[in-house]
């Protein structure tokens, strides 16, 4: 009987011994991929820092207003001014018509079939 107990006690420590192996290649394959992740995150975060910045040097006033003195005579875009805009009340919103219902058509469960 000691033998059995032995023999089954021998059994579950090298099942032990395998899960925990098994365990531990999982987790350092986990561990790769979340570096591997956080790496190309830090790639993406740098190449958008890149974006941003080419995208205010490219948006300066100086070379909008020389690009648009370069194009005036196809776009012919002008200066913005103050009295280009309007107030709230000036601007006509259109009116529409309220709707009609014609034949009403009943939604309650008081006419419904038993």
């Amino acid at each position: 009987m000691r033998t059995l107990l032995y023999v089954t006690t021998f059994l579950g420590l090298i099942g032990l011994a395998f899960w925990a192996y098994r365990e531990n290649y999982d987790t350092q394959a986990a561990l790769d991929t979340v570096e591997d992740l956080q790496r190309d995150i830090g790639d993406a975060r740098a190449r958008l820092a890149i974006l941003k910045a080419e995208w205010a040097y490219l948006n300066r006033p100086d070379r909008l207003r020389e690009l648009a003195l370069l194009n005036f005579p196809k776009l012919e875009l002008l200066p913005m001014r103050a009295e280009q805009f309007g107030r709230v009340d000036q601007v006509s919103y259109p009116m529409f018509d309220p709707l009609v219902v014609s034949e009403p058509v009943d939604v309650t469960s008081a006419g419904a079939i038993e």
